[in-house]
Order: C-alpha cells, then sequence, then structure tokens
C-alpha cells in the first residue's frame, strides 16, 4: 500500500466516520474506497448476470402460445375430453 499526501473534505470525512464507525482518517478512506470498489463490481456483475438472462431467455418464444399447447385433434374436444 503506498503512501499519498491528500487534502481531504473534512466535514464529508466526519459524515463517512459516522457512518462506517472508524476512528482514523486512514481507516474512513480505506473503508470508503473498498466500498465504492465493491459497489462497482456488484454492478458489473448484476449487468453481467443480466446479459446472460436476456440471452437465455426469449420472451417472443415464451409468449407464443402455439409453442407451448399442443394442437387439437379430432378425437379431443376443447376441454380436453375423448371425443
Amino acid at each position: 500500500m503506498g503512501k499519498t499526501l491528500i487534502e481531504i473534505d473534512e466535514d464529508a470525512l466526519a459524515v463517512a466516520q459516522d457512518a462506517f464507525g472508524t476512528k482514523t482518517k486512514k481507516d474512513t478512506v480505506n473503508r470508503a474506497l473498498r466500498e465504492v470498489s465493491d459497489r462497482v463490481k456488484r454492478h458489473e456483475a448484476r449487468m453481467a448476470a443480466e446479459r446472460l438472462a436476456a440471452e437465455a431467455l426469449d420472451l417472443d418464444a415464451l409468449t407464443d402460445k402455439a409453442s407451448y399447447r399442443p394442437a387439437l385433434t379430432a378425437d379431443v374436444d376443447e376441454q380436453g375430453h375423448a371425443a
């Protein structure tokens, strides 16, 4: 881990310390960076899952009743009883 000198918004830092329950500036900044990193990774995973689902799920095929309902035959009436 590198050491970096930065200027920090003290008000935002205080809010973050309260939210995270951290005591030091270093812990607060590192926790905030991990939170953002984790959020980005979750978002990317969700987007990848949505892409996979969209490719695997063909809504047109699911809503086409002819593809999952058998055609009526002469020996079966509309209620499914033998004629």
